[in-house]
């Protein structure tokens, strides 16, 4: 993940007793002082990153880490990383884990993690809550400037149509209202999920990736078929210029059998670095699978490769 715009990712889930999160599983290249220093820790309930955010029920971006509640600013400055974004699954109110992205500034580094929210007292519009835009400071200023009404747009689509999207070919996108904008930048792939433990906060994930800086080699969108038994893919996108559409045309992951499978079927992530498809071994460093559970259901995986 050194070329990635995200430099290390983990999940953290509740214990046992619920009192605390521990962390189960972490990607982090070659920073092994920092994810010893990571399994040796625990968050009470509002406490640390992963803590605030099970307390608060919606992600947290931390555009600076100086100065913030994260608790390992020390060995993190060490190491390059300055921001931290977490996300939380919830399963009603119940919560199922935290996910971390942790991420480094680099003057080279475009790309962006968004979090949008609708406004306070209008149903039908939402507005950028907070977003790390690495070097970005022009689509930074113009982002966090407009309104999006629900139903248009990136965020908004995804909020009124309650599934993550995919939108490759950025620039040519007449969804993206920033596309234009985006394109200078060299952003060229964006992926976007629902976030909220509650609709009508209408939290909403997007991930902007560009090309030399990816926030994933490869996402995936995975949802399950009409028999309730299976996956079927839905969407994706590779960088490295696969037809995934192809690729999978004839996959069915069942869940009782297959890795996304026990995503949808226990509604808890996954992040792992052996994994295959069908038999057929993935040729990436890490996978992390993200289950999209609303009123109690899982209504699609999405799935980052790196």
């Amino acid at each position: 993940m050194q070329n990635s715009f995200i430099k290390a990712t983990e999940i953290w889930e509740p214990n046992r007793d619920k009192t605390q999160l521990t962390l189960v599983s972490g990607h982090y290249g070659p920073h092994k002082e920092f994810k010893e220093q990571s399994l040796s820790m625990t968050f009470d309930y509002n406490e640390g990153l992963p803590g605030k955010t099970w307390a608060e029920k919606h992600p947290i971006i931390l555009t600076s880490l100086e100065g913030s509640f994260f608790k390992r600013i020390e060995m993190a400055k060490k190491i390059g990383l300055t921001s931290a974004i977490a996300m939380p699954i919830f399963s009603g109110e119940y919560l199922h884990a935290i996910v971390v992205f942790l991420c480094g500034d680099n003057e080279e580094h475009a790309g962006a993690i968004e979090l949008w929210a609708k406004e306070p007292d209008k149903s039908y519009e939402m507005g950028l809550v907070e977003g790390y835009y690495g070097s970005m400071e022009n689509f930074e200023w113009i982002s966090k400037n407009v309104k999006i009404m629900r139903g248009h747009g990136l965020p908004g689509t995804v909020w009124s149509d309650q599934m993550p999207l995919i939108i490759k070919n950025l620039g040519e996108s007449d969804t993206f209202l920033r596309a234009i904008k985006a394109a200078k930048e060299g952003i060229t792939t964006a992926l976007a999920l629902p976030a909220w433990m509650k609709e009508e906060d209408g939290y909403v994930m997007t991930f902007l990736s560009a090309k030399g800086t990816p926030i994933a080699r490869r996402f995936e969108i995975w949802i399950p078929d009409d028999t309730g038994e299976a996956l079927v893919f839905r969407d994706g996108h590779c960088d490295k210029g696969t037809d995934l559409s192809e690729q999978y045309a004839l996959t069915r992951l069942e869940k009782h059998t297959t890795a996304l499978g026990n995503v949808w079927k226990t509604g808890y992530p996954i992040l792992t670095d052996t994994f295959e498809i069908e038999g057929k071994q993935i040729n990436f460093s890490s996978l992390l699978a993200l289950p999209i559970i609303q009123n109690g259901f899982c209504k699609a995986i999405v799935v980052f490769y790196n």
